[in-house]
């Protein structure tokens, strides 16, 4: 059963979490199987409680530049619409109901200003930001419930297939949003995937991507705060992948450990997320209906099919939405 981000969210990286994204490239698993290198992980056998670790890097704010990922590649059809048309039947058996694995949901604001942004068709909507990068494996995970949420108010174009890091849990398979576009007349959705996930040895660092706006890094760096998040210190800024939801709601970190999509390749997840049974699916499914019932807050309601469904309804029940 998923559970309230206050009662189940680690309140701060573990020891051993990543606090600078500046160090030596990642050099393979080290002894004991454990990754080596840029970031080390918490072990997933040491977590009794979900640990939602996070990524640091280093936020360069500046004009938009996205120059696309060296190894691009379209999500196909096939995978789009599994993950865009995942069945009513599944949201609503699955609910929040993940035995497998924990799952944890956004965390609520409270008497923020709204977060707005004109559409493609010049209408002023509600905003989903969106800040991560294509070699965290915890953003990598977390990509999977964001576009199956924001699935159901509206359509993605441009996904790209793309795997975390090799060195962290094998690489994650997942997406990037790198010329991702979304149209939507509830909601406007922007990204900014910082790095690849390839690693460039010249500069010690990943390959740069897409920069944020001088008003997007003011909006990290307000919202990365232990005013909001609770534990949150200084070394824990820069963290991703960090999500506000109209700066009514905040993703900070996955809402369930990448360990979950071990050993399991991309269109195997998509294709089993017409299964309510499968633990991938419910872990996946759960965080999206969770996403879904704080999105509805943003929308006030709409699409009422949506918003009133029953998985729905069982997230709101869980995170205390009336």
């Amino acid at each position: 059963m998923a559970k309230s981000p206050a009662s189940k969210r680690s309140p701060v990286p573990a020891k051993g979490t990543p606090r600078n994204a500046s160090r030596s490239a990642p050099k393979g698993p080290a002894k004991g199987g454990r990754p080596a290198g840029l970031f080390t992980w918490i072990a997933v056998s040491l977590v009794v409680v979900i640990v939602v670790a996070l990524v640091i890097i280093k936020v360069t704010s500046g004009s938009p530049t996205p120059s696309g990922s060296s190894n691009f590649q379209a999500t196909s059809p096939t995978i789009v619409s599994e993950l865009s048309h995942v069945p009513a039947s599944v949201f609503n058996t699955v609910g929040v109901t993940s035995p497998v694995a924990q799952v944890v949901a956004p965390l609520p604001l409270k008497n923020q200003p709204a977060l707005m942004a004109t559409s493609t068709s010049g209408t002023t909507l509600p905003e989903v930001f969106y800040l991560g990068a294509e070699f965290c494996p915890y953003c990598a995970a977390e990509r999977w419930p964001t576009i199956i949420a924001l699935s159901r108010f509206g359509t993605f174009s441009g996904l790209g297939d793309m795997s975390s890091s090799s060195s962290d849990f094998l690489g994650t398979p997942s997406f990037t949003f790198v010329k991702t576009k979304y149209t939507s007349k509830y909601l406007v959705f922007k990204s900014v995937e910082a790095s690849s996930n390839v690693f460039d040895t010249k500069t010690n660092f990943w390959v740069p991507l897409q920069k944020v706006t001088t008003s997007e890094e003011a909006l990290v760096k307000k919202y990365q705060s232990s005013k909001y998040i609770s534990g949150w210190t200084s070394q824990d800024n820069g963290s991703i992948p960090f999500i506000t939801l109209d700066n009514k709601y905040l993703v900070a970190g996955a809402q369930f450990t990448p360990s979950t999509l071990a050993n399991q390749s991309r269109s195997d997840i998509a294709a089993g997320l017409s299964n309510a049974t499968s633990p991938i699916t419910q872990a996946i499914v759960s965080a999206a209906n969770e996403w879904t019932a704080a999105l509805c807050v943003v929308t006030q309601g709409q699409p009422a099919n949506v918003c009133t469904s029953a998985g729905v309804a069982a997230a709101k029940k869980a995170m205390g939405i009336k």
